[in-house]
C-alpha cells in the first residue's frame, strides 16, 4: 500500500523590508506549488521581511507591516487549498520572536518561534528576538483586529506545538535548530511527527554547503521522515549571498533539490514521496520504538480537520513517488564565478545602478574581479535566452538599451554596464599596463588608460614647497617612513579618481539618465586580513565582490576561468609575480607582494584560519603551527612567522573599520563591522604570549629555560 503526497519548498530572493515585492514572490511560489499538485509550501526563514533587516526587526512598523502583507497573502483565493508554512516576525506579549505562520484555506492554524536562535558569526538574531525556551508548551495568541476580520478568528495557539491532519503530522524547525545538537526534529519524529519543514536564512560560504546537506540527510536516515528545506537566495541587502538550495528528503535519501546560484526571483521544488515508505522504517527499529514510547517530550496536536492527502491521489496510477537523486555540489571554483556575481547582479538591479568601475591593475585580484564581472554578464545573458521576463526587464534597464534589446553575448551587457582603468606611473610595468588592456578587450569593457605622474608630482612638490623636504625612495637612499609615504600618494591619489572617473566617465559616453558607476574593489581576504592596503586607497570601494576570497582561492578560480571561458589571457595573470607596483623598478629591484609582507599568501591562509575559526592567540597558534610546520622550519623560524602576522594584524587593525563591504565568503573574513568583532587597538607586540612562547622555543633548543625572564607556568 502507498500514501502519497506531493509537498513543495522554495527558494525566494526576497528582499530587507521590499514588503510589496516580497509579498508577490510569496504569492508566485504559491500559484507555482499549487499547479504542482502540493499539498504543502514552505517558505524560508522571515520571507515577509527579508531575512537580513537587522536592527530594523526593533521597528514596531516592521511588525504592523508584516500583518499587512500577510493579510493580503491569505485573505486571496489564490493561496487557499494547500497548507501554508510562511515565516515572519511576530510581536507576543511586547517580546519579539522569529516566528512561522501555518495556515490553511484563509485560517490561521498556529503560531511556531523560533527556539534556538544563529547568534554566532554573521548572525545576532538575539540582538533582535527571543528564544521560545518553553519546550512542547502553548500559549494563546490574540490576533490583529486586521487579521481578526479575515479568518474571523481571535485566538490561535502559539508557541511549539505541531499539526495533526486526519492522515500525517507536520513539524517545523527553522534554521538555526537542524544545526544544534538537540534538533527539535528528534523529539518531533520520537512523537509521530512524519514531515518535518525547515524554514532557513543560510548563507553562501566556500564549501559550506555539504555540511548542511550532510545535517538533513542524517537527520531523516536516523530519525526516518519528510524534510522540506527551504532557504533565502540572494543579496537581500548586505554582504550575504543565500544561496538557496532548497531541498526534500525522505529517510535520508535526497528526492529533490534546487539550484545553488542562480537569478531567478522565485524558484520552487516539489517531490512526490509515499509516506509509507516513512511508517516502514521507522517500525524496523526496536531501538527507535523504544525510544519513542520512553521520549518525555510530548507536542500539542492543532487538529485540522483534512486529509492532506485525499483518498484520490493515494492509488492514482499516474502519479508515482519521486527517485532518489544524487546530491549535486559545485567546486570551489565554480562557487567563486557564480556566488560573488549573483550577489553583484542583485546589488547593481536594486540599487539602480548604471554600472561598475574597476580600477584594472593588472595584477591577479583585480584581474579575479573582472572575471566575475563577466560571470556575471554571462548568467544575465543566459537567463535572458531562457526566457527569465525579470532579469531580461532588468538588463534592459540597467543597459538603458530600450525595449526590444536583447543581449546575444556576455560582452554585449559588458559594453554597457563594466568600466575598466589602467592607472599608470612610471614604477608601472609595460607587462602590467599590457595585461589589463587585453583583458578589457576579451571582456568587453570600457577601458580607459592614462599616466598619473603628473599629479603624484604635484603632491609631492606640495609637500616639498611646505616643508622644504622632498622624500624618495628607499632605494635611492630614503628612509622607511619616506618609502612607505611615497607608496601612498599614489595608492591614494587612485582612489580618488577611480571616483572621479566612475561618476563622469556615464556623462562621457552620454549614457541617457546615467549616475555613477559603482566602485568594484578588489583586495583578498589575506591581504585584507595582513593589512597589506593603503588605508583609502583604490582598496576603497562601494563593494568587493573579492574581500572573502583567499588568494590561494583565486588563482584556481583563474585557472578554472581560463579554460571554461575560454580567455587565454588570464594564464599570463597566473604566471606573474604578485607586485603593488608602487616604488621604481631597477635592474635589480622588483617589488614583490609576499617579499613585503614577510609571508606566503598560502601562510597568510593559514594564519587567519587557525585565529578566527580555530578561535587561536599566539601561543596556542605557535604550538599547533610547531608540530604541522617542523622539521621544515625550526621552532625559531616558527615563533617568528607566528609574532610577525600577529604583530602586523594588530597594528593594521584599524583598517578593518573602515574596509569595503566584502561578499562573505571565507570563515576567517576579517571584517570587523559584521564578522570579526574585536579591538582594532591592540598591544602588536603580545609581550605575555611571546615570552611564553620563546619559553618553548628554548626548551626546543636545549636551552636553560631559568636564563629566561618568565615566569614559571603550570
Amino acid at each position: 500500500m502507498s500514501h502519497l503526497i506531493t509537498l513543495a519548498t522554495c527558494n525566494l530572493n526576497q528582499w530587507a523590508l521590499d514588503f510589496e515585492g516580497n509579498r508577490d514572490r510569496i504569492l508566485e511560489s504559491i500559484k507555482l506549488a499549487k499547479a504542482e499538485g502540493a499539498r504543502l509550501r514552505v517558505g524560508p526563514e522571515l520571507e515577509i521581511t527579508g531575512y537580513g533587516c537587522l536592527d530594523h526587526f526593533l521597528e514596531n512598523d516592521l511588525y504592523i507591516h508584516s500583518w499587512e502583507m500577510y493579510a493580503q497573502i491569505i485573505r486571496s483565493p489564490e493561496t487557499h487549498g494547500l497548507l501554508l508554512d510562511i515565516g515572519m516576525p511576530v510581536l507576543h506579549k511586547n517580546v519579539r520572536y522569529n516566528c512561522r505562520l501555518l495556515s490553511l484555506d484563509g485560517q490561521i492554524l498556529f503560531i511556531r518561534p523560533k527556539i534556538w536562535l544563529a547568534n554566532d558569526g554573521n548572525y545576532r538574531e538575539m540582538r533582535f528576538f527571543t528564544p521560545w525556551m518553553k519546550t512542547a508548551q502553548v500559549e494563546q495568541f490574540l490576533l490583529p483586529p486586521l487579521i481578526q476580520k479575515i479568518t474571523n478568528q481571535r485566538f490561535v495557539p502559539f508557541g511549539d506545538a505541531v499539526i495533526r491532519t486526519l492522515d500525517t503530522c507536520i513539524g517545523a524547525e527553522t534554521c538555526e535548530e537542524l544545526f544544534t545538537p538537540q534538533s527539535p526534529h528528534i523529539a518531533m519524529s520520537l512523537d509521530g511527527v512524519e514531515i518535518i519543514t525547515n524554514s532557513s536564512g543560510s548563507h553562501h560560504e566556500l564549501r559550506k554547503l555539504n555540511r548542511r546537506l550532510e545535517l538533513i540527510t542524517s537527520a531523516t536516515r536516523r530519525c526516518g521522515g519528510v524534510y522540506l528545506y527551504a532557504n533565502q537566495r540572494g543579496c537581500d541587502g548586505d554582504r550575504l549571498y543565500y544561496d538557496g538550495c532548497a531541498l526534500i528528503a525522505v529517510n535520508g535519501k535526497v528526492v529533490a533539490q534546487g539550484s545553488q546560484f542562480c537569478l531567478k526571483d522565485v524558484e520552487v521544488v516539489t517531490a512526490t514521496v509515499d509516506l509509507e515508505e516513512v511508517r516502514t522504517q521507522r517500525a524496523s527499529f526496536l531501538s527507535r520504538g523504544l525510544q519513542a514510547v520512553n521520549s518525555n517530550v510530548k507536542f500539542e496536536r492543532i487538529d485540522v480537520n483534512e486529509e492532506l492527502a485525499p483518498i484520490e491521489s493515494r492509488f492514482n496510477p499516474k502519479i508515482a513517488p519521486s527517485k532518489e537523486r544524487p546530491i549535486f555540489y559545485h567546486s570551489a571554483e565554480e562557487e567563486i564565478a557564480l556566488g560573488p556575481a549573483c550577489w553583484m547582479w542583485d546589488y547593481l538591479r536594486r540599487c539602480n545602478g548604471t554600472g561598475f568601475f574597476l580600477p584594472l591593475s593588472g595584477g591577479i585580484d583585480s584581474c579575479a574581479t573582472a572575471v566575475i564581472v563577466h560571470s556575471m554578464c554571462r548568467l544575465v545573458v543566459k537567463e535572458c535566452h531562457e526566457g527569465n521576463q525579470q532579469v531580461l526587464a532588468d538588463a534592459r534597464k540597467l543597459s538603458r538599451k530600450g525595449e526590444s534589446w536583447v543581449p546575444q553575448v556576455p560582452q554585449d551587457l559588458a559594453s554597457c554596464l563594466f568600466h575598466t582603468c589602467f592607472m599608470g606611473t612610471e614604477n608601472s610595468s609595460k607587462d602590467t599596463r599590457s595585461r589589463s588592456r587585453e583583458l578589457a578587450k576579451v571582456i568587453s569593457s570600457y577601458h580607459v588608460d592614462f599616466n598619473m605622474d603628473s599629479l603624484v608630482g604635484s603632491v609631492v612638490a606640495l609637500f616639498e614647497v611646505t616643508t622644504g623636504k622632498r622624500p624618495i625612495f628607499k632605494i635611492f637612499g630614503g628612509s622607511q617612513t619616506e618609502n612607505l609615504a611615497l607608496q601612498n600618494i599614489q595608492a591614494r591619489l587612485r582612489m580618488v579618481l577611480a571616483y572621479l572617473f566612475a561618476q563622469l566617465l556615464p556623462w562621457v559616453r552620454r549614457i541617457p539618465n546615467g549616475g555613477s558607476l559603482l566602485v568594484l574593489g578588489s583586495a583578498n581576504v589575506d591581504e585584507c586580513l595582513r593589512g597589506y592596503l593603503t588605508k583609502y586607497d583604490c582598496s576603497s570601494a562601494d563593494i568587493n565582490p573579492i574581500g572573502g576570497i583567499s588568494k590561494t582561492d583565486l588563482k584556481r578560480f583563474i585557472a578554472y576561468a581560463a579554460k571554461t571561458f575560454d580567455m587565454p589571457i588570464l594564464e599570463e595573470f597566473l604566471t606573474a609575480t604578485p607586485t603593488a607596483e608602487l616604488e621604481p623598478i631597477t635592474k635589480d629591484y622588483v617589488q614583490s607582494d609576499e617579499i613585503d609582507m614577510g609571508m606566503t599568501y598560502e601562510e597568510l591562509s593559514i594564519f587567519g584560519y587557525l585565529r578566527k575559526v580555530e578561535k587561536c592567540g599566539p601561543y596556542s597558534m605557535f604550538l599547533k603551527l610547531l608540530h604541522e610546520w617542523t622539521p621544515r622550519l625550526t621552532p625559531a623560524q616558527v615563533a617568528e612567522k607566528v609574532k610577525k602576522f600577529f604583530f602586523f594584524y594588530a597594528i593594521n587593525r584599524h583598517k578593518q573599520t573602515v574596509i569595503t563591504p566584502s561578499y562573505h565568503a571565507e570563515q576567517y573574513s576579517p571584517d570587523d563591522n559584521r564578522f570579526d568583532l574585536r579591538p582594532f587597538l591592540i598591544n602588536p607586540r603580545f609581550a605575555w604570549a611571546s615570552k611564553k612562547i620563546d619559553q618553548i622555543v628554548a626548551q626546543c633548543e636545549g636551552k636553560d629555560i631559568k636564563e629566561l625572564d618568565v615566569m614559571s607556568v603550570d
